[in-house]
């Protein structure tokens, strides 16, 4: 949902079919009340999700919604698809055709993805200069080796592009598993990168994005709302 914004009096005058003048004289009478609290100054801005109320009757009740989704490989993060089941497709919840996804997984990759009706926290997440981090545990088809860490902290050229990534930091797990850290999100881009030592990605998985980290007891397809905490400090 975009947010959209406006002058209070402005606000009240449109959904009122009021003069501003008489907005003016309500606010002075104390009968508005934004976000739970007596409103007065008529330049004040709201935006979609501010609550305002007139004489104890809701004028706007908009909520925002913030959910965690377990991906399961072989659903596409798309609001709407002819082929394939959707993320929101999985979901069960009243409000699920009001949101929009928080940066995508590809078709044959799983695990956290985000869901919002507020764009102004998607917006913010996905600006590059937020520098959120995405971790990943991979799974591949040829032995890992010690040369893989530098070569993806240094970043790597992609010639497509014309650009070169910025540092990623690996942890090798075990012979065939790594975890891969990344702070943007290129075009298949892990693949790409492990495919500059020609060794195939057999499963991929996000586990984490910022602070927020995928709840192990939540299946794949299940979701849960994030809570307040949660949606303040995933980049903090």
């Amino acid at each position: 949902m975009a947010l959209n914004k406006a002058r209070l009096d402005r606000f009240l005058a449109q959904h009122c079919q009021i003069s501003r003048r008489k907005v003016r004289l309500m606010l002075a009478q104390d009968r508005v009340l934004v976000d739970d609290r007596i409103a007065h100054d008529i330049d004040e801005i709201i935006d979609t999700f501010s609550h305002v109320t007139l004489d104890g009757q809701a004028i706007q009740a908009n909520s925002a919604y913030y959910v965690m989704l377990h991906k399961p490989v072989g659903v596409v993060s798309a609001t709407k698809d002819t082929i394939h089941k959707t993320v929101i497709d999985l979901l069960d919840s009243a409000f699920k055709d009001e949101l929009h996804i928080v940066g995508r997984l590809d078709l044959n990759t799983s695990g956290l993805m985000l869901l919002t009706n507020d764009s102004r926290w998607s917006e913010r997440l996905m600006q590059p200069e937020s520098k959120i981090s995405k971790c990943y545990l991979v799974t591949l088809k040829n032995k890992l080796t010690a040369d893989y860490i530098e070569a993806f902290a240094n970043g790597m050229y992609f010639e497509y592009e014309g650009l070169t990534t910025k540092p990623a930091k690996l942890t090798i797990l075990s012979d065939y598993q790594a975890e891969v850290e990344l702070v943007e999100g290129r075009y298949h881009q892990i693949k790409r990168m492990f495919g500059r030592f020609r060794n195939p990605v057999v499963a991929l998985h996000r586990h984490s994005i910022g602070n927020l980290q995928l709840d192990r007891e939540l299946l794949e397809g299940q979701s849960r709302q994030l809570t307040e905490i949660e949606v303040n400090n995933i980049n903090k």
